[in-house]
């Protein structure tokens, strides 16, 4: 991995790349980073692309301004990304809160999104109390260790998958930031698949994002949207099937041409 910054306005937003090809963005989770893409990121390069996975304001090497944002402004973060690369337009990948982003790419500079793919992602306009409830447990210091395995298990995780490795990874300011960005965000973005040819990779024991019907994506996303389910795996779906997320992005990135 290559390891590389851009400034962008008053924000300076680091991200790792690898491979040489066409451009592939990977856009991480709720207060979680490009480290997420661990396992996915070298298979997509070894397959002719060339990955790049920006760190969130206040990640690693980011760093900007973390109040009066929205998830436009996290876009352009992304979108400087592309720039730096001198990247033609690239498939954009985000991963549940990190599809947010991906979409409001999609709507602040279309030009440079070719397509767009949602990963475990949630596309209702709310959460559930209990779903929230069990996504703040997950990174909530003030919990022990046992409490916060628990509410990752229940909410990210398969059954047959060790939670454990989810334990570390998390910034709770950072998950602050993004969810107030979100809630200051007109709802311009959501309806991505009315732009961009736009993939859906359900995780199929998903309980916060639950696999969708394509008739329920459609209505919410927009008409050129397909649908591809991942199994034995829950909402975390990158650390548990990295091999089945990274092939489903390839062979999307490839229809694409």
């Amino acid at each position: 991995m290559e390891v590389h910054a851009v400034q962008h306005g008053e924000a300076r937003i680091a991200y790792a790349a690898t491979g040489a090809g066409p451009a592939v963005l990977l856009l991480a989770s709720l207060g979680r980073g490009a480290e997420d893409f661990a396992g996915v990121a070298p298979r997509i390069a070894a397959a002719g692309f060339r990955v790049l996975c920006p760190e969130p304001r206040g990640i690693g090497g980011s760093a900007g301004p973390m109040t009066g944002l929205t998830l436009y402004d996290l876009a352009e973060d992304a979108a400087a990304v592309l720039a730096a690369e001198t990247a033609a337009p690239a498939l954009v990948a985000g991963h549940a809160f990190g599809n947010w982003v991906a979409r409001a790419l999609s709507a602040r500079q279309p030009e440079r999104v070719r397509g767009v793919a949602l990963l475990a992602a949630s596309i209702a306009a709310n959460t559930d109390p209990a779903i929230r409830a069990t996504i703040d447990g997950s990174f909530d210091p003030a919990l022990s260790e046992a409490e916060r395995l628990a509410h990752l298990q229940r909410g990210y995780f398969a059954p047959r998958h060790d939670a454990r490795v989810w334990l570390a990874g998390w910034h709770p300011p950072v998950a602050r930031m993004q969810r107030a960005a979100t809630a200051a965000t007109d709802d311009r973005w959501r309806r991505v698949a009315e732009r961009h040819p736009t993939l859906y990779v359900a995780a199929a024991e998903d309980v916060i994002a639950p696999v969708p019907t394509e008739a329920e994506l459609r209505a919410a996303l927009g008409p050129r949207v397909s649908l591809a389910v991942i199994p034995d795996c829950g909402h975390a779906l990158l650390p548990e099937q990295p091999a089945a997320t990274a092939a489903a992005v390839i062979g999307f990135a490839r229809d694409l041409g």
